[in-house]
């Protein structure tokens, strides 16, 4: 696997590095390739999450904390210099097969350093039983791109006040209940996490190359799109229902529905599922202008919605719209 490096050692946006991954995607004619990089305290929300929903957008401005949104599904994610993100881009195009790939090459890192890391649900990774990475997807024509988290270390009280209630009290409370449910990497090795990133380095790659000045400003121009408002924040149409649920399996679901004298006009789908097709084409578009009844709907869904939806099952999403 081969290595991306940048020509020069400094702390870019987190917005940067989503880019990176896009360029790399796009022009890097490798099967696999590998970067690790680190941001100033940032939180970073799935492609089909409601900004106002996952982040508690006062405590962000008034602790300094950026905001950003990524391409890939998944739930919200706070991240800082302490801990570590991944990128892994490969030309394999199916997607389960790749995330499981990558996902399994991280816990064997894991192990080589005598941690005993599994692979557990959707796109985590665990240490006794507590999380320790998590992870996210999406594809492109021809490229699969899979980013996550590596816990070494983290900020705790940004990483739950930015996404929960500023609440003195709950901050307190909730602290204490995530600090539970995570694992930090530093309480499981002996090394720093400079030299985490070296041994993930050699052990994951066996080649790498450094982008020149020209691949950067190529960067630079794909990450003006994630700066742009209509981005970042969505442009969520008007809704007369919501329905929310969650899917076993398969994640969070919240939908927003325009409804006129009985017939959807708009709908959005929001959560923190994976999406593995075209969300807009395979299922929002084929439900305008359908009447909001179990047959109706059933009849324009495609067999195989997991197609779209990682796991999800037809009869399940369909019930789940109209509310049985």
């Amino acid at each position: 696997m081969l290595y991306i490096a940048l020509p020069e050692e400094k702390t870019r946006n987190l917005s940067f590095y989503l880019a990176m991954e896009e360029y790399v995607a796009r022009y890097m004619n490798e099967a696999d390739c590998f970067f690790m990089w680190q941001v100033e305290p940032s939180v970073i929300f799935g492609r089909n999450q409601l900004i106002e929903n996952e982040v508690n957008l006062d405590y962000c401005r008034e602790h300094g904390i950026k905001t950003y949104r990524r391409k890939s599904g998944g739930g919200c994610v706070y991240a800082d210099m302490s801990n570590i993100m991944f990128s892994y881009i490969t030309s394999e195009e199916n997607v389960g097969f790749t995330f499981n790939r990558y996902i399994n090459m991280v816990v064997l890192v894991l192990r080589k350093l005598g941690v005993e890391a599994v692979a557990s649900g959707r796109n985590d990774i665990m240490i006794d039983g507590k999380k320790v990475s998590g992870n996210a997807f999406y594809h492109i024509p021809g490229k699969s791109i899979v980013h996550g988290t590596m816990l070494y270390d983290t900020d705790m009280r940004n990483m739950i006040g930015a996404i929960t209630p500023s609440d003195e009290k709950l901050l307190s409370k909730g602290v204490s209940s995530v600090r539970q449910h995570i694992a930090l990497l530093k309480d499981y090795v002996d090394i720093d996490i400079h030299e985490f990133k070296k041994f993930a380095h050699e052990n994951l790659c066996d080649a790498e190359t450094t982008l020149n000045e020209e691949a950067i400003k190529e960067i630079e121009k794909i990450e003006e799109e994630y700066l742009t408002e209509e981005f970042i924040y969505g442009n969520n149409p008007r809704y007369t229902l919501i329905r929310k649920r969650r899917i076993d399996g398969v994640g969070d679901f919240e939908a927003r529905i325009e409804m006129k004298n009985g017939t959807i006009k708009k709908i959005n789908l929001l959560g923190d599922f994976f999406l593995t097709g075209d969300l807009d084409k395979g299922l929002l578009d084929r439900l305008k202008n359908i009447e909001l009844t179990h047959s109706a709907i059933e009849k324009v869904l495609p067999e195989r919605v997991d197609d779209i939806i990682m796991n999800l099952d037809k009869e399940e999403f369909v019930r789940f719209l109209t509310n049985e």
